[in-house]
């Protein structure tokens, strides 16, 4: 019984992996065929820089999804990031300094939506779209247009020669195995699939829903600092494309509206499958307006099919 019990959660967890992983290979031979050079070391190295700041958001997403909330401030954070970055490093802070501003301003601010939404107990989906509003006028009075200054040593550090991201890609799901075998990731999985019953069972779901904010805020802001870098300088409104990706992302890899269902690795594979298929509308030529068709079109598939395999299953 134990091993039944435990295969089926396997399973649940799993749910829906197997369709993206064929979509993501058919889209990567395309790839493949369109860009020969793909699989050479520097082309790896690149593609990674472009798909760390999709990573990032999309497991920031997860974070917050799996407990049942959903989060629609990652593009402001993530152009707040951007831009405190820019002004910060240039000044006294230094580069160490900024990065520890940039991060601790996304806990700060993933900590108080956090508290809003849990102690509040309001509608995630008000409350991060109201936070979206603020974040970005405040980016917008730190710095009105693109500007400022990301060291170079920085930008060659994380967006250079370097296989930096391909490293913060690699880690991010060995950490996530970590973070799942400690009370805490347990807890994030309980209160988003039965919150009454982990109330019960002597979860505090307050403190885990403020920290799964917290650390969705940190994500975002650390992909806003990744995007600076590789841009050389701040901009406060560069995030704005990333808020539906990252949803689209974190459902596309099986993580649910609902709470309580998906991994932080179909996560991932989302945003990689987000990441290759802009890269080969670029490479095929296709207008901007065709691709935002093709990117909404994603969306509601991604939205759309889980529905309907459940409800496939539920007849049969």
């Amino acid at each position: 019984m134990g091993a039944s019990l435990y295969r089926a959660i396997l399973w649940r967890r799993n749910d829906g992996l197997g369709g993206l992983i064929i979509l993501l290979a058919a889209v990567c031979a395309l790839y493949a065929v369109l860009f020969p050079g793909i699989f050479a070391l520097s082309s790896i190295g690149h593609f990674a820089q472009d798909w760390l700041p999709f990573a990032l958001v999309a497991a920031a997403e997860a974070v917050v999804m799996l407990t049942g909330g959903i989060d629609l401030a990652v593009g402001a954070m993530v152009g707040l990031g951007s831009v405190v970055a820019a002004t910060t490093m240039g000044g006294s802070f230094g580069i160490a300094g900024g990065v520890v501003a940039v991060l601790g301003l996304g806990v700060a601010v993933g900590t108080a939506v956090g508290l809003i939404v849990a102690v509040g107990r309001l509608p995630a989906i008000i409350v991060t779209l109201a936070t979206s509003f603020i974040i970005s006028g405040v980016a917008l009075l730190v710095l009105p247009q693109p500007g400022g200054m990301i060291p170079a040593a920085l930008s060659r550090f994380l967006a250079g020669s370097r296989p930096t991201a391909l490293f913060i890609l690699l880690a991010l799901p060995v950490l996530w195995r970590l973070f799942l075998a400690a009370p805490f990731g347990i807890a994030l999985f309980a209160i988003g699939e039965n919150p009454v019953g982990a109330y019960r069972s002597g979860v505090n779901i307050v403190s885990v829903r403020v920290a799964a904010y917290a650390i969705s805020g940190a994500l975002q802001a650390a992909a806003g600092l990744f995007v600076a870098a590789q841009t050389g300088s701040g901009d406060p409104l560069i995030g704005q494309p990333y808020t539906l990706n990252a949803i689209a992302a974190a459902v596309l890899g099986g993580v649910s509206f609902l709470g309580g269902q998906g991994t932080m690795r179909g996560a991932l594979a989302g945003s990689l499958l987000m990441t290759v298929l802009i890269n080969v509308m670029f490479f095929l030529g296709l207008p901007p307006v065709v691709q935002y068709v093709v990117q909404g079109v994603i969306i509601v598939g991604a939205v759309t099919l889980p529905r309907l395999r459940r409800r496939w299953r539920r007849v049969a």
